[in-house]
């Protein structure tokens, strides 16, 4: 506590002293570093008033500008940034301050003040008396008018968090000091208390300009002795006999909690009690319950006299005491859910949803206001246009609408109060554009003439004038929150929230309200600071009630209510919660809540309307249609395999094990398959000859052995390698089937082996091949916990068989005989093997050879999992049919080496590459900031083996093997093998990262096949780069197509998936009624090729139920040509390029598996638009994945971060679906990373992820449950 005496001739002297130094002994270069009308910081601590005012003084003297700021505590204060660029837009080189605040800031290294972010440069002067120069006796300062140059400026935190300059003019000050002096009757050597903030607001006009007018004395409480001792002012009041105290309602609660058992205190010296912030709706029940206590001890009732200001009008209006000749006060009990709508009723004062406010007194003197009509409060009387325009020699004062052109209020609405006076504020500086819309308004009649040839100054206020041109203030525009049509005020909110068992729960009654935009409206976020000692249940109890509560009283609802830590909200200068910084970290994910509630199923009415389905038009109705419109059938084919036979020799070897042995016959010694380790080094390398001899010994141990029967089924369960492709052949020479399983992962049986054995069991295998070590696996005692081992079929090891040969190859009587079964698990969590025929084996090995351009001279690399799909194709078939040289890199081993692949690429110099989305995905993460050093020099870049498929959580592995130089430029396709829409920010972002290993621009691409077909499109190595479309996501909702600009809002880029094969046809056809679709409409893509699969294979026999998958027909137009459906939806478009042929190509873009899809609101969603969406949220979320549940929405994120930071993604997760794409989300569910099941195509497993959570087996770090 400082008392600022009155001895004006030694601030006089002091400030004389700075304003000498600040002009003629700070210098730069030889110049003088400041000159008039520069702009100066004051860094001064709220304990010390007498070094502010003889700064601000000084400043003035000087003829400089004093731009008063905070304190910066530390690098990351709230709010400090923008403070920084205020300081920088004003131009301010100089920071004046005390010695003991200067010992306080945060340091550089250097022992220097430190930088703090996004300040100017900044010279710190200490202005303690040693550090001043005493000016010679012939020097005073120069004269100056009070004209309207800047006289100093005060800082202001907008709503958005912005922090402007408000400028205020030498003539405004004096103006405002002597309208202050003659409102409250100041007079000379009384005394007055302040426990505001004297460096702004009420603090500074009362404090330091018009008690230095008016020789006042001035005992100055800070806010750490109020923190300590709230009784502390009012023990000063007694102790210097003030006659005038300036608190805020804050204040005088406090006051009221500490004031028991003081007896001695006696207020009867008061005759002025100025309180700051009259203007906000809870300062009646303080001042209420003020006077009930402190009435008996002296405080006479006239002398509560709240007021309101504001930054850019100083202040508006002051209650007078009776003597000061001021009206009786008065107090208007209004209906809240009247004054939402802008209108003023009263209402009666025992209803809970009503708002009583009182007068914060007449304007100021020099400002006066009367009604056109005289407004007379009475319930529910309606006045008429009540023209607020009483002009008086040199001020106004009129209300006017909130939006749009300033017409003037009716005199029952509320509206922002104007000011026209000499008393005010001139201008933001620097901002020339707010400046005129804020400073200079000119209100309007409804006719739209002009009230006044003056400009009037809006004053951020909201509020009516009242019987006896009393002004009522209701809120302010920086709190107002706009919900649907209705104007709620964020101060009535946190009211409402505090009346709810404040002092059990809220700690010390932090509470802030803001509104968040979402979806084209205002969304009110509650956020509260919780005692140390509540429990989850108290929470989640008072969470509750206050929703309840808000609820009853405003009939609004909260749409995010969070709660804190105590004491973890950032904080204003003096106390109080810092709102904008607070809305800026829960919007950015950083505000870290223990509790969170969200409501947006009750507060989101907006949505637009579910869609209603309409009836179909009839197939034929199609056609007719498209071709009155000039459109083409989306149909397209790929080359015709009839012209492009190599010789008879295709026609003569119909069977891969025909082929075999002719290779093995005509070039024995050619080297088909070479698989690599994961140090680079060559594991082991099969010729032609060597894979026939191998097959032999397979066949015959089957024979022999297993005494197995032409077409018994075969599982293969091998680790990726050239056993499990001898085993295939070794299958066919003897007339099995073999079904390719993926081993069990040796840490994690009790998730994989059940797979093995279900796929052992469906399909109906008599017999498993594989090796000693996966032998022992399958019948160890870990592996009894997750299976029945008793009921495996005869495992046979063929690490050492003997070498012996079958007396005779089988050949298959009929291209139609099954050659192997192909099982995988689809992302909707359904196992589908498929059956593939002899013929449609050869047809896909020929039809890829074709388009790849693949010979024996040919080497390519494989890093793809061998079990299903084009994947198998290409490890196990491709290369035998070919002839080319297979360079195979097992997945696995790029966990231990991640450039393993991309090293073997170079070192091998492969034109041909394929490769999978998990694959590219961990060389991106893994490779992608060291590609320098894999181009120049060796690099040890790898990666920790998983600990089970499922997880990718690191473990320990050991050291990394150094990989030498890499070269990509030798690649001429590199495709990623999938099933599932093109990734095109994958694999833009993989072309990007290795450019600068040589990778060609348009190298990279992808291959589209599914279940009914493996091999649908494949980019090969001739015709037209991939193209790339934009589609509008919200017509897509509604199956429709509709192409738009890069750029566009709601854009979707689309990447075709590669060039449809030699011998397969492709329509898009409807997926209800069965008619096909024209050119750029959105269909599922149905197939018919030689190498389509021939059915499901399932155990119960139930190829019915699927039949129609590969055998559907067309119900309009071309009803003969027999379909496999695809179940992709998609649609085909003829571009302007020329494909091989010299025909214009058609392009297939797929969109995604219809099974997949969500049908939510009457439209369709894929599933993966949204997790895009979710991903972009917050920099924590690693992955997502989200699914429907009872017509709910669940979204599943997985957290790459601080726990503490889980709670802040439910509303980001919520806001941004929200946003994008219409949808509610129900729940928010928070996992650890590689909780999210994914295939080893790099495909989410959704379906096993919604078993788990419905089976409560995620583990989840935190659920939300939206309301």
């Amino acid at each position: 506590m400082q008392r600022l005496s009155s001895a004006a001739g030694k601030l006089w002297s002091r400030s004389l002293k700075l304003a000498y130094t600040l002009l003629n002994k700070l210098t730069s270069k030889n110049e003088p570093l400041l000159k008039p009308g520069d702009r100066v910081a004051l860094v001064f601590p709220n304990s010390d008033p007498v070094m502010f005012t003889v700064a601000f003084y000084g400043c003035l003297l000087a003829e400089l500008v004093p731009v008063p700021i905070e304190v910066p505590l530390t690098r990351k204060d709230a709010g400090s940034q923008q403070v920084g660029f205020l300081l920088g837009s004003c131009g301010v080189a100089l920071a004046l301050t005390t010695d003991a605040c200067q010992k306080g800031l945060p340091k550089a290294q250097t022992g220097e003040v430190a930088a703090f972010k996004g300040w100017p440069p900044l010279t710190w002067l200490v202005i303690d008396g040693k550090h001043l120069t005493k000016p010679p006796k012939d020097w005073h300062p120069s004269a100056q008018d009070a004209g309207a140059g800047t006289a100093y400026i005060e800082y202001k935190t907008s709503k958005e968090g912005s922090t402007v300059g408000v400028a205020v003019s030498h003539a405004s000050l004096l103006a405002q000091c002597q309208a202050l002096t003659q409102a409250c009757g100041y007079s000379e050597a009384e005394t007055l208390t302040n426990v505001l903030d004297f460096k702004r607001d009420a603090g500074l006009w009362h404090g330091v300009l018009t008690s230095v007018m008016n020789r006042m004395h001035v005992v100055s409480i800070p806010y750490a002795l109020m923190k300590a001792n709230p009784l502390s002012w009012i023990q000063k009041v007694c102790a210097y006999k003030a006659r005038a105290a300036l608190v805020k309602s804050r204040d005088m609660h406090w006051s009221l909690l500490a004031q028991r058992g003081q007896r001695d205190v006696s207020l009867s010296s008061l005759r002025l009690l100025v309180v700051a912030d009259g203007a906000n709706p809870w300062s009646i029940s303080s001042c209420d319950a003020f006077l009930n206590v402190f009435q008996a001890r002296g405080l006479r009732p006239e002398v509560i006299c709240p007021c309101a200001s504001s930054p850019e009008a100083l202040t508006v209006a002051i209650r007078r005491p009776p003597d000061l000749g001021g009206p009786p006060p008065r107090r208007a009990v209004l209906s809240m859910s009247c004054l939402s709508h802008g209108v003023i009723r009263l209402d009666a004062e025992e209803k809970l949803s009503v708002l009583t406010v009182q007068d914060v007194g007449q304007v100021m003197p020099g400002g006066e206001v009367t009604a056109g009509d005289g407004l007379v409060l009475r319930p529910g009387g309606s006045k008429g246009s009540g023209a607020r325009e009483h002009q008086r020699a040199s001020a106004n004062v009129c209300v006017v609408k909130v939006e749009g052109t300033p017409y003037l209020c009716k005199t029952d609405e509320v509206g922002e109060i104007c000011v026209n006076s000499s008393a005010t504020a001139t201008a933001y500086y620097g901002l020339l554009g707010i400046t005129k819309n804020i400073f200079e308004t000119v209100p309007v009649t409804a006719g739209g003439a002009p009230v006044c040839d003056r400009p009037f100054t809006r004053t951020g206020l909201l509020g009516f004038i009242g019987p006896d041109n009393l002004v009522f203030v209701v809120g302010k525009l920086d709190g107002l929150m706009v919900v649907g049509v209705r104007r709620h005020n964020a101060d009535d909110i946190v009211a409402t929230a505090l009346a709810v068992e404040p002092m059990k729960f809220v700690y010390r009654g932090r509470i802030a309200v803001f509104s968040v935009t979402v979806l084209h409206d205002d969304r009110i976020v509650l956020v509260a600071e919780q005692r140390p000692d509540a429990s989850e249940e108290d929470s989640f109890q008072w969470m509750s009630r206050v929703l309840q509560a808000i609820d009853s009283i405003h009939q609004v609802g909260v749409y995010c209510l969070a709660l804190v830590p105590a004491n973890t909200l950032p904080k204003a200068p003096l106390g109080g919660i810092h709102v904008s910084e607070t809305k800026q970290r829960f919007l950015e994910g950083m505000l870290h809540p223990c509790n969170v509630l969200m409501c947006p199923h009750t507060c989101v009415t907006n949505l637009p309307k579910p869609r209603q389905k309409q009836p179909e038009v009839g197939p034929a109705s199609m056609v007719v249609g498209n071709l009155v419109a000039g459109k083409r059938i989306a149909q397209a084919s790929g080359r015709e395999l009839s012209h492009l036979e190599d010789s008879d020799q295709a026609r003569k070897l119909l069977f891969l094990p025909d082929v075999l042995r002719w290779r093995a016959s005509t070039t024995p010694e050619h080297l088909l398959f070479l698989l690599l380790s994961a140090k680079g080094t060559v594991t082991s390398t099969t010729t032609c000859i060597q894979l026939h001899k191998k097959a032999e010994r397979v066949a015959a141990a089957l024979m022999e052995k297993a005494r197995l029967t032409t077409g018994a089924h075969v599982a293969l369960v091998y680790p990726p390698g050239v056993d499990l492709i001898a085993a295939f052949y070794g299958c066919l020479y003897c007339g099995c089937v073999p079904v390719t399983v993926r081993p069990p992962h040796p840490q994690n049986l009790a998730t994989t082996l059940p797979t093995v054995k279900m796929i052992v069991e469906v399909s109906k295998s008599a017999c498993v091949l594989t090796t000693q070590a996966i032998t022992r696996l399958l019948k160890s005692k870990e592996a009894l916990a997750a299976v029945d081992v008793r009921t495996w079929p005869t495992i046979l090891d063929t690490d050492d068989i003997p070498k012996k040969k079958v007396a005779s190859i089988f050949r298959p009587p009929s291209p139609d005989v099954l050659a192997y079964l192909d099982f995988s698990v689809s992302t909707t969590g359904i196992l589908a093997g498929v059956k593939m025929s002899h013929a449609a084996t050869s047809a896909l090995c020929r039809s890829i050879k074709l388009q790849c351009e693949l010979y024996p001279s040919r080497q390519i690399a494989i890093c793809l999992d061998p079990y299903c799909g084009l994947g198998f194709a290409l490890w196990c078939l491709c290369s035998v049919y070919s002839g080319h040289q297979s360079v195979l890199v097992p997945p696995p081993e790029l966990e231990t080496n991640v450039s393993l692949w991309l090293w073997a690429v170079s070192q091998y110099k492969a034109r041909v590459t394929f490769c999978s989305y998990s694959v590219m995905e961990m060389c991106a993460r893994g490779l992608g900031a060291q590609t320098a050093v894999l181009r120049v020099r060796a690099v040890r870049a790898w990666r920790e083996p998983r600990t089970s498929p499922s997880s990718r959580k690191p473990s320990r592995g050991a050291p990394p093997p150094a990989m030498k130089g890499v070269n990509l430029s030798c690649v001429r396709t590199c495709m990623v093998v999938a099933e599932e829409r093109p990734r095109i920010a994958l694999t833009q972002s993989f072309s990007k990262l290795f450019r600068d290993l040589g990778l060609p621009a348009r190298a990279v691409s992808t291959t589209f096949g599914c279940r009914v077909n493996v091999a649908i499109c494949l980019q090969g190595t001739a015709g037209p780069d991939p193209t790339t479309v934009y589609v509008d996501m919200r017509a897509l909702r509604h199956d429709r197509v509709r192409l738009v600009e890069r750029g566009s809002p709601h854009s979707l880029p689309l990447t075709e998936s590669g060039k449809i094969l030699p011998g397969v046809k492709v329509i898009i056809a409807h997926s209800e009624t069965r008619g096909p679709l024209g050119d750029s409409h959105l269909g599922e893509v149905w197939v018919s090729s030689p190498h389509s699969a021939t059915g499901y294979y399932t155990v119960y026999g139930e190829e019915g139920l699927h039949a129609d998958h590969f055998s559907a027909r067309l119900s309009f137009g071309d009803t003969q040509t027999v379909w496999a459906r695809t179940g992709f939806l998609g649609f085909l478009r003829r571009t302007e390029l020329t494909d091989a042929s010299g025909e214009r190509h058609d392009a297939l873009y797929v969109v995604g598996s219809l099974d997949e899809t969500l049908e939510l609101r009457g439209m369709r969603y894929h599933p993966v638009d949204i997790e895009t969406s979710v991903i972009r949220a917050h920099r924590s979320i690693a992955e997502c994945a989200v699914f429907t549940w009872t017509n709910l929405l669940v979204v599943v994120v997985e957290l790459d971060g601080l726990e503490q930071d889980a709670l802040d993604l439910v509303a980001l997760v919520t806001n941004v679906v929200l946003e994008e794409h219409h949808l509610v989300v129900g729940v928010v569910v928070i996992v650890d990373p590689g909780v999210i099941p994914i295939n080893s195509r790099g495909e989410k497993q959704r379906m096993h992820l919604r078993d788990g959570f419905l089976a409560d087996q995620l583990d989840p770090i935190y659920v939300a449950y939206n309301m």
